[in-house]
């Protein structure tokens, strides 16, 4: 079985089989398929697709690439979570310690920002001396001592999957959303899960900007998911504004800690972390039904259990031990912060997210190529919200900022990003629907 004969079959539309799948996955980590070759198999599934049995293939033979963790031992369900990306969406430091106060293992394997959005490691790496690339030795002490480490994609973890993507970069194929749904899951079911949630955004500030798109990609994740034999659903979930109040990654983990300690719970990322929570409880064996879930997740947040295995778990990863009484050490702190003023009286009618995130990486927060370095102490907290009243004059946003040029350039974005008007806008709900597990079809 030659790599041109698999290409040609689906260039003509036709169905591969597992063996086939398998065949070039292998040859793709053994470095036998070539760049070029890869290329053309990934312009091909974009162009042609996939079927749900074929897509459920190429994630094992991406999973099977690697090194596939095993938990067995523990004596708790291994669940993880997974977002599509957006603006102000540090969920995950708030699920995972959650999960782990109500008897769950979280072994997270994180990402970095991508485009406009922020990613986990970026902000964990905001904290002095957190290590986000351990050994698999401490990744697992952690895991098994405290419940929960989110660290980064190591080596030896579906490998096939770095190589194409990096392919899928610069071929423009990165939007397949077959080799999307291939991509997450081979990573995920090579942790070793018993379960997953999935937050799967629409909206300005998400990757799949209409609803239909995000619930094609749930549909494909959730059925494949599955069909490998992972239970997983999918909250739906809205992103039309930031999630949180701050953007940019140490001003999210000072709010992220702001909301374990109960100092400062924004609503809507209170509303989808704990659904997120209750689902994946459900799914995990620990809770019975939704409601049941939703009650042990706001017992751990506000018992205290959840900070205190996250600053643990920050602690064990070689951060801090005093973060809990002092976490003004995140981040170094920024020269220039000030208030953007709201140009007119009026309430926030709607925001373009992506604007947001932009204006974040022309502060220096995110990267405009794969190797900047990014500074972690500038962005934006107290974001107004859409929905809120603004008097002229009055913040809307706090700009943190290391030198007067972004600065101009960053509120410029931001007045530009927000749309104020006379009346309130309609209520919207932050979580919009949940995908079940479901075979593949």
């Amino acid at each position: 079985m030659l790599a041109q004969e698999i290409i040609a079959r689906k260039r003509d539309g036709l169905a591969l089989s597992g063996e086939e799948i398998a065949h070039f996955i292998s040859g793709l980590t053994r470095g036998q398929v070539t760049d070029a070759q890869a290329a053309a198999f990934a312009m091909a599934v974009y162009f042609n697709d996939m079927t749900t049995p074929e897509r459920v293939a190429l994630t094992l033979a991406m999973r099977d690439s690697g090194r596939v963790l095993d938990w067995s031992g523990l004596n708790g369900p291994v669940i993880d979570k997974h977002s599509t990306g957006g603006v102000g969406d540090n969920v995950s430091l708030m699920l995972a310690p959650i999960l782990a106060a109500c008897g769950a293992y979280v072994p997270m394997i994180s990402g970095r920002g991508l485009g406009h959005t922020g990613g986990t490691l970026d902000k964990f790496d905001a904290i002095p001396g957190y290590n986000t690339n351990p050994d698999i030795t401490t990744f697992r002490r952690v895991v098994e001592a405290v419940g929960c480490a989110i660290i980064g994609q190591t080596d030896d973890l579906a490998p096939a999957d770095r190589r194409l993507y990096s392919i899928r970069d610069v071929t423009a194929t990165v939007e397949s959303i077959a080799l999307i749904t291939a991509s997450i899951l081979s990573k995920k079911l090579a942790a070793g899960l018993d379960a997953l949630i999935l937050d799967v955004k629409s909206g300005s500030g998400a990757f799949m900007a209409t609803p239909e798109d995000a619930h094609a990609l749930a549909g494909s994740l959730v059925s494949v998911a599955n069909g490998a034999g992972l239970a997983t659903g999918a909250l739906l979930t809205d992103m039309n504004e930031p999630l949180a109040s701050a953007a940019g990654n140490g001003l999210e983990v000072n709010n992220a800690i702001a909301f374990l300690t109960g100092a400062h719970r924004d609503p809507r990322l209170e509303e989808v972390t704990l659904a997120l929570c209750a689902r994946a409880l459900v799914l995990g064996g620990l809770a019975q039904g939704y409601d049941e879930g939703l009650a042990l997740a706001r017992r751990a947040l506000d018992s205290g259990r959840a900070a205190e295995r996250f600053f643990a778990m920050v602690h064990a990863l070689g951060g801090p031990a005093n973060l809990e009484k002092d976490h003004r050490a995140i981040a170094p702190s920024s020269p220039r912060s000030a208030p953007i003023r709201a140009p007119i009286t009026g309430y926030v009618r709607a925001i373009d997210t992506l604007a947001i995130g932009m204006a974040v990486v022309v502060l220096g927060g995110g990267r405009r190529t794969p190797s900047d370095t990014i500074d972690y102490g500038v962005g934006f907290d107290r974001l107004a919200g859409i929905g809120q009243k603004l008097e002229a004059g009055e913040p809307l946003a706090m700009i943190h900022a290391r030198d007067e040029a972004s600065a101009e350039e960053a509120e410029r974005r931001i007045l530009a990003a927000y749309e104020i008007g006379e009346t309130p806008p309609p209520a919207a709900p932050a979580v919009l629907s949940y995908m079940p597990p479901r075979e593949a079809e």
